[in-house]
């Protein structure tokens, strides 16, 4: 049988040849070295924790996700992301736990995926970090035993370990904000200090989301005015007080900021669809984490920036919405 010479379909006529899930699996696919990293520094303890999380979040979507959504990807995204930005010594039962809400709550519950205001790895991650403070602020040292585990992975479900041996250590950012101390560039460039998993190799992250961005697999403007706001403010107040405040670099490549900057600030579903947008949406981002972190009790502030953000969303969509032309504003209506 051969095609007929014309064939009236419905529209859009016109398709790109990128689909759903083959974006979320070249995300994915980007955050291997990422990954990779945090294994090379934490050892047994980065797989295992990002394996939990990554459990979590799929057998959530397996279970109550609808029939297929499992294999487009979105749910091992946000598994992986998940685990990346928990400490390496994180009880293994919590980041499953934090997998299943980030799905459960942070995209389901709103219909799935395209529906939900928030990211839902920050929001697993915001669940943990209200339930959970004290082991979500324990950081463990990087040591020279690599299979040595870094701290109480296989604790029971709310019980505590009989015995304590782990050695922590503050992060850059804690040691700046509450003891005005520094840390070597060269260190929080290539990811050997304490935090979290996903804090390693900012140069690595940069390069992973410089593939997604030449694959048009993100907006570039989301990350650049992140970057570009963080580093103007940072400028600025170094220079009214050195002592008090970092410069750039730091601010840049200390903390989650590369992470949450690249790969969940530019989460298309919870980022605006509009490039003027974009610009609005990095800027308050970037001015968020330099007030959170300089001004507000905690020592990093990248997601709450990026969840506050995303609740403005759908405002700034709707304030950048370009004009069609020849088109006129509808007017008011009057009351009488």
């Amino acid at each position: 049988m051969t095609a007929p010479r014309l064939l009236i379909t419905a529209s859009p006529h016109l398709s790109e040849p990128d689909s759903t899930p083959k974006i979320m699996w070249h995300v994915v696919l980007s955050l291997l070295p990422v990954v990779g990293a945090s294994i090379y520094f934490f050892g047994p303890s980065a797989v295992l924790v990002i394996t939990a999380a990554t459990a979590g979040a799929l057998v959530t979507e397996w279970i109550f996700g609808t029939r297929g959504s499992l294999l487009d990807g979105s749910a091992m995204i946000t598994g992986i992301l998940l685990g990346l930005v928990l400490p390496a010594g994180i009880p293994l039962w919590m980041a499953f736990v934090g997998g299943v809400f980030g799905i459960g709550f942070g995209k389901l519950i709103f219909g799935g995926l395209g529906q939900n205001i928030f990211n839902p790895a920050l929001l697993g991650r915001a669940f943990l970090q209200a339930a959970f403070p004290v082991a979500m602020t324990t950081w463990p040292v990087i040591r020279e035993n690599w299979w040595q585990l870094r701290g109480d992975n296989l604790a029971l479900p709310l019980m505590s370990p009989k015995e304590v041996d782990v050695l922590t250590e503050a992060t850059p950012l804690g040691l700046m904000k509450f003891e005005q101390t520094g840390t070597d560039l060269w260190r929080l460039t290539l990811g050997a200090t304490g935090g979290s998993l996903g804090e390693t190799a900012g140069v690595l992250i940069l390069l992973c989301g410089g593939y997604l961005a030449i694959r048009n697999y993100l907006n570039w403007r989301i990350p650049a005015s992140i970057f570009l706001t963080v580093a103007v403010f940072s400028v600025l107040l170094h220079l009214i007080d050195a002592a008090r405040y970092p410069d750039a670099l730091f601010m840049l490549f200390s903390g989650g900021l590369m992470l949450g900057a690249v790969y969940m600030a530019t989460d298309m579903v919870t980022s605006p669809v509009t490039n003027l947008g974009c610009w609005v949406f990095g800027f308050g981002i970037g001015f968020l984490v330099v007030v959170i972190r300089l001004w507000g009790g905690l020592a990093e502030g990248v997601m709450y920036a990026i969840l506050l953000m995303n609740a403005l969303v759908p405002f700034i969509n709707r304030a950048t919405q370009p004009r069609a032309f020849g088109a006129e504003q509808p007017k008011a209506k009057q009351t009488t």
